[in-house]
C-alpha cells in the first residue's frame, strides 16, 4: 500500500507487554513495505531472546527488523545511545520508505525518539557497579530497593516527590548521576522538546486488565516451555549486568541462588510482568498523543484505523477499560 502523504512518517506501536504489538507491527510494516525498528532496551542484547520476547525467526524472515541481538550483555546501552542510532538509522531508511514502523514497550526509547532526551552525561562504569544489585553478597532485592529509595531520598528530593518509587531503574538511574556528577538528577532534566523532521503517528494497543494479565500470565509458561530457565542459568555468571536487570531473569538468579524454588520463581515472574504492564500503561495514558486501539479488534480493523491516522483523519476513539 502506498502512503497516505507525502510526509515522511514513523508509526509508533506501543502498548504494556503481552498485549499483542508484534503481530500488528508486522501486518502494518507489510502494508506499508517498512522494515520494523525495535524500540525495547532489552530485545536489543544477544543470548537472552526468550525472556525478552524477542521476534522469532519467522517474524524475522517476514520483515526486516532493526535493534534485534545487536548487542552483547556486556555492553552498556542507554536510551541516548540509542536516540542517535536509531534517528541516524531512521535518516537513510526514510531515502526509500515513505512510512516507517516502530515498535516496542521501553517507555523511554520511544520518548528518546519522539521528544529527545535531555543531554547528561555519561556514567562511569565503576559508578554503575556500585548502584547495580546486588552491591555486596547476600543483599535480597528488597534490600537493595529499599538502600535506592533512602538514596534518592537524600540526593534528590525533587526528584523523590515524582518518581516511580517502586522502579528500581528509574530509582538507580538518579542515584548513578547524582553519585557521577555531585548535582541533583533534577537540575539535570530540562525536558526541552527535539523537533523531529518527520512526522510521528503513535497509537496503542490495550485490552481489558483481566484479559491483559491472563495472557502475560500464558506467555510466562510458554517461556518456561520454551527454555527460559535454561537461558537464564547460561547468563547467570553476568547476573550482576544492567542488561540483565529485568523481569524474568531477576526471579530466575533468586531461584539458583536458593531464595525460592521454581514454581515461586515463576509465579514471581508473572506477578511482576504484571506490575511492569501496569507501570506502562500509566506511562503511555500521559502521553494525549497516543491514539487508542483495541486490541481485540481484529488487525484489518486496526490497520484502516492507521490508514485514517496517516491520512490525518480525525478519529473517535472507543476505548476500553483497563
Amino acid at each position: 500500500m502506498e502512503a497516505c502523504s507525502n510526509r515522511k512518517t514513523l508509526v509508533l506501536i506501543l502498548g504494556p507487554t503481552g498485549v499483542g504489538k508484534t503481530e500488528l507491527a508486522l501486518r502494518i510494516a507489510e502494508r506499508y513495505a517498512s522494515p520494523v525498528i525495535s524500540c525495547d532496551s532489552r530485545q536489543v542484547f544477544r543470548s537472552i531472546p526468550i525472556g525478552t520476547a524477542a521476534p522469532t525467526a519467522g517474524e524475522l524472515a517476514r520483515v526486516k527488523h532493526y535493534f534485534i541481538g545487536t548487542r552483547d550483555p556486556e555492553e552498556d546501552y542507554n536510551a541516548g545511545q540509542y536516540e542517535r542510532d536509531a534517528l541516524a538509522l531512521m535518516e537513510q531508511l526514510f531515502a526509500d520508505h515513505e512510512v516507517l514502523v516502530m515498535t516496542g514497550g521501553s517507555m523511554l526509547y520511544a520518548d528518546a525518539v519522539c521528544h529527545g532526551l535531555d543531554d547528561v552525561p555519561a556514567v562511569p562504569r565503576e559508578v554503575r557497579a556500585q548502584v547495580a544489585y546486588p552491591r555486596q553478597e547476600g543483599e535480597s532485592r528488597e534490600e537493595w530497593l529499599a538502600w535506592l529509595q533512602n538514596e534518592v531520598q537524600r540526593l534528590d528530593p525533587d526528584y523523590w516527590e515524582e518518581v516511580d518509587r517502586s522502579n528500581p531503574a528509574r530509582l538507580a538511574h538518579c542515584v548513578e548521576l547524582c553519585m557521577a556528577t555531585g548535582r541533583p538528577y533534577s537540575l539535570l532534566r530540562t525536558h526541552a522538546h527535539k523537533e523531529r523532521p518527520f512526522r510521528i503517528v503513535k497509537v496503542a494497543l490495550e485490552r481489558p486488565r483481566e484479559e491483559l494479565y491472563d495472557r502475560i500470565n500464558r506467555r510466562v509458561e510458554q517461556m518456561i516451555a520454551d527454555g527460559l530457565v535454561d537461558e537464564a542459568r547460561a547468563v547467570y555468571p553476568m547476573r550482576r549486568l544492567t542488561s540483565l536487570q529485568t523481569v524474568g531473569y531477576r526471579e530466575l538468579f533468586d531461584y539458583f541462588d536458593g531464595r525460592y524454588d521454581l514454581p515461586r520463581a515463576i509465579e514471581m515472574i508473572q506477578q511482576n510482568t504484571r506490575h511492569y504492564a501496569k507501570r506502562q500503561m500509566t506511562w503511555f495514558r500521559r502521553d494525549k498523543e497516543i491514539h487508542w486501539l483495541n486490541a481485540t479488534d481484529d488487525y484489518e480493523k486496526n490497520a484502516t484505523v492507521i490508514d485514517a491516522l496517516l491520512r490525518g483523519d480525525s478519529l473517535q476513539e472507543d476505548r476500553c477499560q483497563f
